[in-house]
């Protein structure tokens, strides 16, 4: 009886653990086994001007855990994000969420405001080298920025990301709105964000590029 009456506590007990969606926060199955991806990002990566679930990262998310795929994403993107304001937050997100790999989605901002190339540069290059002290893979996401910011301007904030991956050797995913952005029906109004019919675009090509590199950990 008593045997019996401990088999149904620990079975009630198991019910009530409650259940929390994946957001800035990875849960790991049981073995340990799961991937974990910290994305530091900014409005790309938000799901600005949507509903959380509507946005590429839990469309992704979805994805992998439909497929059975051991990864488990913390979206840690905040709209307006710098690479200044990443650096601020990254070392505590580190600390809390232990990554196994970390994409570094910023510096957009940073172009769209005029900021320093040289300044950019350096603060991505601070950024993966504090994701990599922390053991964690790090990918670098290319961000692009709009052509009337200036040929030469524009040119060099891409660049950027080249030389940093390089330099770092780190994986570069391209730019994933390459070809959404010059797509109006696939735009939000400001011309900036990708809407809710982009969003499953991005998830696809974004699974393209991750997929594979994190399951076979590159």
């Amino acid at each position: 009886m008593l045997v019996k009456f401990r088999n149904l506590f620990v079975f009630l007990l198991i019910l009530l653990i409650p259940c929390h969606a994946l957001s800035d926060q990875a849960e790991q199955d049981d073995s340990g086994e799961n991937a974990v991806l910290l994305i530091l990002g900014d409005s790309l990566s938000a799901a600005y001007g949507l509903q959380q679930h509507e946005g590429w990262v839990s469309l992704l998310q979805n994805m992998w855990h439909d497929d059975e795929i051991k990864i488990d994403i913390v979206n840690a993107a905040v709209s307006g994000e710098t690479t200044d304001g990443g650096l601020a937050r990254l070392p505590r997100l580190l600390n809390q969420h232990n990554p196994s790999h970390v994409l570094i989605e910023l510096g957009g901002n940073d172009g769209l405001q005029g900021h320093n190339i040289a300044k950019i540069k350096s603060n991505l290059n601070a950024l993966v080298e504090v994701a990599k002290e922390s053991n964690a893979t790090v990918y670098l996401q290319e961000m692009q920025i709009p052509s009337n910011y200036g040929g030469r301007y524009t040119k060099m904030f891409t660049e950027n990301y080249e030389k940093v991956a390089s330099e770092n050797n780190v994986e570069k995913i391209p730019f994933f709105l390459q070809e959404i952005a010059l797509d109006k029906d696939l735009m939000q109004s400001d011309g900036i964000h990708p809407n809710a019919s982009a969003q499953p675009l991005i998830a696809t090509f974004m699974d393209r590029h991750l997929r594979s590199l994190i399951l076979d950990g590159q």
